[in-house]
């Protein structure tokens, strides 16, 4: 080898810098990108004022009526704005939307990631597109619906279970019955459990079907069953998956208003067991109080409203935490 030809060489040109590369991206960049880039951006600026916007009017309008209020607003058992003073709280309320809630997600979520499951990896080719075009339009149900068909079908059939759970369970006192109508929390929590079923399903079943095939043929290639490829290879991927799909089933679950109030049988107490009749939720109160309140009813009903969408923020934000840590699958930190 020539050394004259290394020593006049000439000398490699150094990289640019990461400024200097989006400098020059951003010089290259067409007007069509420019214009998207700033939509885009605008969308998220305004959803962030929309929100503060909500916050700040939930907030001043719950202000004057927690102002006003004779009772604890977080501890009280009932809600009298008629009263002079008013006298008004969420206990009640606070109990029953997280129990309804609880009882819809412990019934829903496993039933939902089963059918996924099935409908994924399980079900012949000729079934999945027939079980999956019902399933979508199960989401597209409305609500009032769903609370006809719980207040004329489902309430008279479910005797036989509360029957069932007062003689094995009623000593726990939480599934005790005292032969009242089935209009209770359980009711609600079940009615709640087939509403947010097509939703978590529709969403877990496309996360499934992006796990990456060459993790199952491995699988496979290593002498796993099918279930065993399943629990190794398609749970994983997909569970930060199924965390947003149940926490989009518990957001309407919080949030549902109609279909609870034709199926509950509201009262301001607490019952121990979940089939008595009593209770109630955020979304029920307000729809059913909301037209004949006076303005300082509306203020304190919006008052709870701003409870719920605290609860609700809390939720999302909890999520957001537990996805963050499949950060590899989700993308959450992109």
């Amino acid at each position: 080898m020539d050394t004259t030809e290394i020593k006049d060489a000439p000398p490699p040109s150094p990289q640019p810098t990461v400024a200097e590369q989006k400098r020059a991206a951003r010089g290259a960049t067409r007007p069509g990108d420019r214009i998207f880039l700033g939509l885009s951006r605008g969308s998220g600026i305004l959803l962030l004022v929309i929100m503060a916007a909500i916050a700040v009017f939930l907030t001043y309008r719950a202000s004057i009526a927690i102002s006003k209020d004779e009772a604890n607003f977080f501890t009280a058992f009932e809600w009298n704005t008629q009263l002079i003073p008013p006298k008004f709280g969420i206990a009640v309320l606070a109990f029953g939307t997280i129990v309804s809630s609880i009882i819809a997600m412990a019934l829903a979520v496993p039933i939902a990631v089963a059918i996924a499951l099935f409908l994924t990896h399980y079900a012949p080719r000729k079934l999945r597109g027939p079980i999956a075009y019902v399933i979508d339009l199960l989401a597209a149900v409305p609500s009032i619906v769903y609370g006809l068909w719980g207040a004329l079908i489902l309430v008279p059939h479910m005797n036989g279970l509360y029957g069932w759970l007062d003689d094995y369970f009623g000593w726990t006192g939480i599934f005790s019955w005292q032969q009242g109508a089935p209009r209770s929390m359980l009711t609600v929590g079940i009615l709640l459990a087939i509403m947010i079923l097509p939703i978590i399903t529709n969403v877990s079943r496309e996360v499934f079907r992006q796990v990456p095939q060459m993790h199952e043929e491995a699988a496979l290639a290593l002498g796993a069953t099918r279930w065993e490829v399943i629990r190794m290879a398609v749970i994983p991927f997909g569970r930060s998956g199924v965390i947003s799909a149940s926490m989009l089933g518990l957001g309407r679950a919080l949030g549902e208003t109609m279909a609870v109030a034709t199926v509950l049988s509201p009262s301001f107490d607490i019952q121990a067991s979940l089939l008595d009749p009593g209770g109630g939720t955020f979304a029920q109160n307000i729809a059913s109080k909301f037209g004949e309140a006076s303005e300082l009813g509306r203020d304190a009903l919006i008052a709870s409203g701003l409870v719920l969408f605290v609860i609700t923020l809390l939720v999302n934000g909890a999520a957001r935490m537990i996805i963050a840590r499949r950060k590899e699958y989700s993308g959450a930190n992109a």
